[in-house]
């Protein structure tokens, strides 16, 4: 099945395997926050056991290093695609306002990104994340 759009996450390809785990859990939980219509119905197995509804297309995961997470940053945001974004400051925290804190604390340019996720129109993602690969 073909979608008109497609969810990608980028996460730097420096941390560890934990910390890559934790920002896509985070980047995703965004991306279902913002588009509640990409979530599908709830599962239900052979037994009648009822599941969470989960997002009803792929995600994309791509590797990246700090610069290129920063440009992956700029074409979204000069395409009018409001990401959802990780720093590696939110690591330091424990709950949600002080995640806010730390990204409010500093300025766009200086935002140490570990990882981001968007939503669009495949062809306004492809040139987002141009050049970059899928995670390995």
């Amino acid at each position: 099945m073909q979608f008109d759009t497609k969810i990608a996450l980028v996460i730097r390809t420096d941390l560890e395997a934990w910390q890559k785990l934790n920002v896509a859990a985070f980047l995703t939980s965004g991306v279902a926050a913002a588009f509640p219509e990409c979530i599908g119905e709830p599962y239900q197995d052979g037994s009648g056991t009822t599941y969470h509804a989960l997002i009803g297309q792929p995600i994309l995961i791509y590797g990246a290093d700090r610069a290129a997470l920063s440009r992956a940053l700029e074409r979204a945001l000069a395409r009018s695609v409001t990401p959802a974004v990780y720093t590696e400051d939110m690591f330091a925290t424990t709950h949600d306002a002080a995640n806010r804190e730390a990204v409010r604390a500093v300025a766009r340019a200086d935002l140490n990104l570990v990882g981001l996720a968007v939503r669009a129109e495949r062809k306004v993602v492809d040139k987002i994340l141009d050049g970059l690969k899928f995670h390995a």
